[in-house]
């Protein structure tokens, strides 16, 4: 209990200098897992699938939270938004964690389409990376100052103007990294990506074939 009244407190003293420390381990993590830094298990193609699936399932449980959140704000039930959006907030980590083990131990996809769907795939998906990456620290300060702070010395804080950002940006994210998962999973098709996609799928290609059906 003193660990924890000493973190909110330091974090009730400088919510900004919070923020920046948990937004810059969080890229450091994702940039370390994407340049082969980090050290990850191997993990089988089935459980890559698997992962994908469930990152989709989770992403969608997060942005139902954030909608719901915003539903009891605007109701004024505090303390159910408080719950809603902290939910969301454990969601996407859960979905960091996955991610992160996905990209680490496994392989990426590319989509199997051409023209215009494939040029209109690759603009929704370079805006749910970038708005995941620019939503980091708005987030973060959303939620650092509503577990730090009172609901009435929030008032005083730049909580609601941050969170309607972090809805916002969070809420879009989610939303186009579910539509790209739709269209690579489920409508168009996929096949690994990088230099070792042809062997992977002369090995594995059966299999991945039988579990996408």
């Amino acid at each position: 209990m003193a660990v924890a009244d000493r973190l909110q407190s330091r974090a009730r003293a400088s919510p900004r200098l919070v923020t920046a420390v948990a937004s810059v381990v969080g890229y450091a993590l994702v940039l370390g897992t994407f340049g082969g830094l980090l050290p990850f298990p191997s993990i089988s193609n089935e459980t890559v699938i698997l992962l994908s699936d469930a990152i989709a399932v989770v992403n969608a449980a997060a942005l139902t939270a954030i909608v719901v959140g915003v539903y009891f704000i605007k109701t004024d039930q505090v303390r159910k938004h408080r719950a809603a959006m902290l939910t969301a907030f454990g969601l996407i980590l859960a979905f960091l964690v996955m991610y992160l083990l996905k990209v680490g131990g496994g392989f990426e996809k590319s989509i199997l389409v051409e023209g215009p769907v494939y040029w209109a795939y690759l603009v929704m998906l370079a805006i749910h990376i970038l708005l995941s990456a620019v939503s980091v620290p708005v987030v973060v300060h959303a939620v650092v100052l509503g577990l730090s702070h009172s609901v009435a010395e929030l008032r005083e804080t730049a909580h609601a103007r941050v969170g309607r950002l972090a809805v916002a940006a969070w809420g879009l994210s989610l939303f186009l990294g579910l539509v790209t998962y739709v269209m690579l999973n489920h409508i168009y098709g996929w096949v690994p990506r990088g230099g070792e996609a042809a062997l992977l799928l002369a090995v594995a290609g059966p299999q991945l074939a039988t579990l996408r059906e």
